[in-house]
C-alpha cells in the first residue's frame, strides 16, 4: 500500500487546487483521477470571479490566466448587465475562459509542486479507521491517507460511501447545454419560455454555436440524445435550426442540493461534491476554489501536527454557510428565467430595483465571491472579511498584501505604532511584516473603512484578528488558527 498524508479524488478545478495548497505547505498529497490527462469534454464552466481571481493571484499564478482571458466589467442578472467596474478589487471584472484552460493553468501549477498523480483509475472504495484511510481503486491497488478528499464532483462516490446526507430540492426542469453547428442563422441572445429560458451565442466568436436550451418536460437521465435537443429546439424556436455535427451536449436540473456535512472523521467533501446546483450564475467552479483554499491550509496544519483536528471543523461551520446561499441564489436566478406573464412582470421589478446603485453593488459583491465573512460582525469591519489588495511600502520597498501571501503562511501585518510582535513559539508559521500604508481601504458593500494599525491575515487571505491600537487578542486568535 502506498502512502500519502491526503488523497485526493478528482483532479478537477477544486481538487488542483486544493493539491497545490496542501503542496505548498509541505504535505505529501496525491490526487485520484479518472481521465488520463486534463483534457475537458466541451466547453463547461466559462470563467473566473473577482474572488476566485484573487486567490490565483495570492499564490502568485494570476497572470498565467489572465493572458488567456477576456475581462468583462459587468455582471448579468434577469436579462440586464450590470456595471460592476466599481467593485474595490484589483480585479474587479470577470475573466471569460473556459473550463479547460482554467484546469490546464491550475494542473501546470502543481506539476511545478510535490503532487502525485494517480491519473486513469478512480476509486472503487475505500475503508476507515480511527487513524487511517484505506482507498482501494479500480485498478487492484491501494493507497493509504491519514485524511481523504472527496473532490469527485455532484454524484461524488466519496461522500456516498462515507454515508453523509445530501438533502435539498428536487428538479423542477431539465436543460441541455450544447455546443453544435447550425444550416439556419442561429437566433443569438436570451429568450425566455414558460419552463426557463432558451439561449444561443457563438463559440469562441464563431462561426458554431453554444446554447442552453429547457426541455419540455424534466429528463433526469445523464446521457441525453441528439433527437432530445432537436425536441427541445423545435419547442422553443419553432424549428431544430439545422442542427448538425453536435461535439458535446450535457444535461443538468435545476435541483438544488448540499452536503449535511462537509466533514466526518476522516472524509471531507469540497466543490460539486458538498453542493449542486443550476450553473446560472456561474458560481460552480469559483466557489469549489474558495472551498479548496479554506480547507488547505487548516488541512495542513492538522496533518503537521501544528493544530488538533477540531481546527477541521471550522471548514464545515465557515463553508457551509456559503454553499447555503449559493443554492438560494441559483434558485432565485433559475425562478427568474421562466416564462410566464407573473415572473416576466417579477423580472422587471427585479431589474428596475438592482439598477439603483446600492442593490447593484450588493449584488456585484455577491456574486464575484467579495462580500464573504467568516464568523460574526467583530470590532473592526475587517474582521473575518478578506483582506485588501493594498499598496504598501516595508524596508524592502513597495509591494502589496497579495505578494506577501505567495508562501500561503500566515502573516502578521504591521502597520502602524504600536507594534505587535508575534511570540517566540508562533514565529517559525507566522511571518511578520511592517510596512506602511497611506491610501484608502474599501471594502465591497461596505465601503471605506479606517486601516487598522495591525492585522493577522489566514493564509486563505481572511482576517483573523485586527488592531485598534493595541497588541490585545493576538495570542489568543494565533492560538485559535494556528496551534498553540
Amino acid at each position: 500500500m502506498t502512502e500519502h498524508d491526503v488523497i485526493i479524488i478528482g483532479g478537477g478545478p477544486t481538487g488542483l487546487m486544493l493539491a497545490g495548497e496542501l503542496a505548498l505547505a509541505g504535505v505529501n498529497v496525491a490526487i485520484v483521477e479518472k481521465r488520463p490527462d486534463q483534457a475537458v469534454e466541451g466547453s463547461r464552466a466559462s470563467g473566473l470571479h473577482p474572488r476566485a481571481i484573487e486567490l490565483l493571484d495570492q499564490r502568485g499564478i494570476a497572470e498565467r490566466f489572465l493572458a488567456q482571458g477576456t475581462k468583462h466589467y459587468a455582471v448579468a442578472l434577469a436579462g440586464i448587465v450590470l456595471e460592476a467596474h466599481d467593485r474595490p478589487s484589483r480585479h474587479n471584472y470577470t475573466l471569460g475562459l473556459w473550463q479547460e484552460k482554467i484546469e490546464r493553468g491550475l494542473a501546470d501549477w502543481i506539476s511545478e509542486l510535490a503532487v502525485t498523480l494517480y491519473r486513469g483509475c478512480e476509486m472503487a472504495t475505500f475503508v476507515e479507521t480511527a487513524e487511517w484511510v484505506e482507498v482501494r481503486l479500480t485498478d487492484g491497488r491501494s493507497l493509504g491517507a491519514r485524511y481523504l478528499v472527496g473532490c469527485d464532483g455532484g454524484r461524488s462516490l466519496v461522500r456516498k460511501t462515507a454515508g453523509i446526507g445530501f438533502p435539498g430540492s428536487e428538479p423542477q426542469a431539465s436543460y441541455l447545454i450544447f455546443e453544435a453547428s447550425m444550416a439556419d442563422e442561429p437566433p443569438l441572445g436570451i429568450r425566455y419560455g414558460a419552463r426557463g429560458l432558451y439561449a444561443l451565442g457563438w463559440l469562441d466568436g464563431g462561426p458554431r454555436v453554444r446554447g442552453v436550451v429547457t426541455e419540455e418536460r424534466l429528463e433526469q437521465d445523464a446521457r441525453p440524445t441528439e433527437s432530445d435537443l432537436r425536441a427541445a429546439l423545435q419547442a422553443g424556436y419553432g424549428s431544430d435550426l439545422g442542427i448538425h455535427a453536435v461535439t458535446w451536449m450535457s444535461r443538468f436540473t435545476d435541483a438544488a442540493r448540499q452536503a449535511d456535512a462537509y466533514r466526518k472523521n476522516r472524509i471531507l467533501l469540497a466543490g460539486d461534491a458538498a453542493h449542486v446546483h443550476s450553473p446560472v450564475g456561474g458560481q460552480g467552479l469559483n466557489v469549489g476554489l474558495q472551498d479548496a483554499v479554506n480547507l488547505g491550509w487548516k488541512l495542513a496544519q492538522v496533518v503537521k501536527g501544528i493544530s488538533h483536528d477540531a481546527l477541521l471543523d471550522s471548514y464545515h461551520a465557515e463553508r457551509h454557510p456559503v454553499g447555503a446561499a449559493l443554492l438560494e441564489l441559483t434558485l432565485a436566478l433559475t425562478a427568474l428565467n421562466r416564462g410566464d406573464e407573473h415572473t416576466t412582470a417579477l423580472r422587471g421589478f427585479v431589474a428596475t430595483s438592482m439598477r439603483m446603485d446600492e442593490p447593484r453593488k450588493w449584488y456585484s459583491a455577491k456574486v464575484s465571491g467579495l462580500d464573504i465573512r467568516y464568523g460574526a460582525e467583530g470590532s473592526h469591519p475587517l474582521l473575518g472579511r478578506r483582506m485588501p489588495d493594498l499598496d504598501l511600502v516595508t524596508a524592502d520597498g513597495p509591494t502589496r498584501v497579495f505578494e506577501l501571501m505567495r508562501e500561503a503562511q500566515p502573516l502578521l501585518l504591521d502597520l502602524g505604532a504600536p507594534e505587535c510582535a508575534v511570540p517566540e513559539r508562533w514565529r517559525e508559521r507566522v511571518r511578520q511584516v511592517s510596512a506602511s500604508f497611506t491610501g484608502i481601504c474599501e471594502m465591497p458593500v461596505i465601503g471605506v473603512v479606517s486601516p487598522p494599525a495591525a492585522v493577522l491575515i489566514r493564509p486563505d487571505g481572511h482576517v483573523a484578528w485586527v488592531s485598534t491600537g493595541n497588541c490585545e487578542g493576538l495570542v489568543e486568535a494565533l492560538s485559535t488558527w494556528f496551534g498553540d
